[in-house]
């Protein structure tokens, strides 16, 4: 058993709930995200990136709490994973496809 230095397989392990209730929220609900739109138009790497840059650029202003500054990371890891998602896409890497 690997003992984590950086509390990675508990990060993971938050993360993965994060994205999974995700798709229960409202922007999910109908048969087509518009992030699939975002990226099928070959727009998803700019939209990924812009979205990391907006959340780690309003980390620590919007909210009062550490919990709440502690979301905007997660949605920087959410859009990272949707990035490496869209690089696969667009490379052809069909083993992570």
């Amino acid at each position: 058993m690997i003992e984590y230095k950086y509390s990675e397989d508990k990060i993971l392990k938050e993360i993965q709930n994060y994205i999974d209730g995700t798709y229960g929220e409202h922007y999910s609900q109908s048969k087509i995200q518009a992030l699939e739109l975002i990226i099928d138009s070959g727009h998803g790497v700019g939209f990924c990136v812009g979205d990391i840059i907006k959340y780690a650029q309003r980390y620590k202003k919007k909210g009062d709490t550490p919990d709440e500054w502690r979301k905007d990371l997660v949605k920087i890891i959410h859009y990272a994973i949707v990035l490496l998602h869209v690089h696969d896409l667009e490379h052809k890497n069909e083993e992570m496809l």
